[in-house]
């Protein structure tokens, strides 16, 4: 396994525990991202019955039990976090998958993820405070980053100092391969802008 993942001792037991309620000999659990790498992605934990399995998934052993990784959702789950607390209630699992939305990249990784990666995790985090989000619409062929804005950026009247002083800025200075930096959105929507 290269990616990092813990599964907490607490969590092996809990599972282990459902796991023997199914009466199944060999059952073991999957792991996986449904829509990985986008804002919707959710990490689960399913019931993995022998056979059940895919040929590409990942087994790992451990103390107590047997965990199956979706190949394509590996890279995802890279740092997750599979961990139960007790409480009076009985208690909870969590499982905390900080790349299921955006896995990490580095300077190996395509020019795309990296720009992508930049604008998930440093520029849309302080535009939502506005309602706002950036996505990359495509890369040129001469790596010029067309960029798409909306909700509260779409229409917004600082919206070229947004881009200028802090987007181009900060993906230029990160990526120096990139050529510039493009706004493709259609600004005379203003409906949701947040200065209008």
């Amino acid at each position: 396994m290269d990616i990092q993942l813990t599964i907490t001792d607490s969590a092996q037991q809990y599972l282990a525990e459902l796991l023997s309620k199914q009466n199944v000999e060999g059952m073991a659990v999957r792991m996986f991202v449904t829509q990985p790498g986008t804002k919707y992605a959710e990490t689960c934990l399913a019931y993995s019955r022998p056979g059940e399995e895919k040929p590409d998934d990942e087994l790992v052993e451990l103390e107590h039990i047997r965990v199956y990784l979706e190949s394509i959702s590996k890279p995802y789950l890279d740092e997750a976090e599979v961990d139960y607390a007790k409480d009076r209630m009985g208690g909870q699992l969590t499982i905390k998958a900080p790349n299921a939305k955006m896995p990490k990249v580095n300077s190996d990784s395509p020019l795309e993820d990296q720009i992508n990666y930049i604008l998930f995790t440093e520029v849309n985090p302080g535009l939502a405070s506005h309602g706002g989000e950036v996505s990359l619409e495509e890369l040129t062929e001469d790596n010029v980053a067309i960029l798409r804005f909306g909700g509260g950026c779409q229409g917004c009247s600082s919206v070229s100092l947004t881009l200028q002083d802090g987007i181009e800025k900060t993906l230029l200075e990160r990526l120096p391969v990139l050529k510039g930096v493009r706004d493709v959105t259609d600004h005379t929507v203003t409906e949701n802008a947040y200065f209008k």
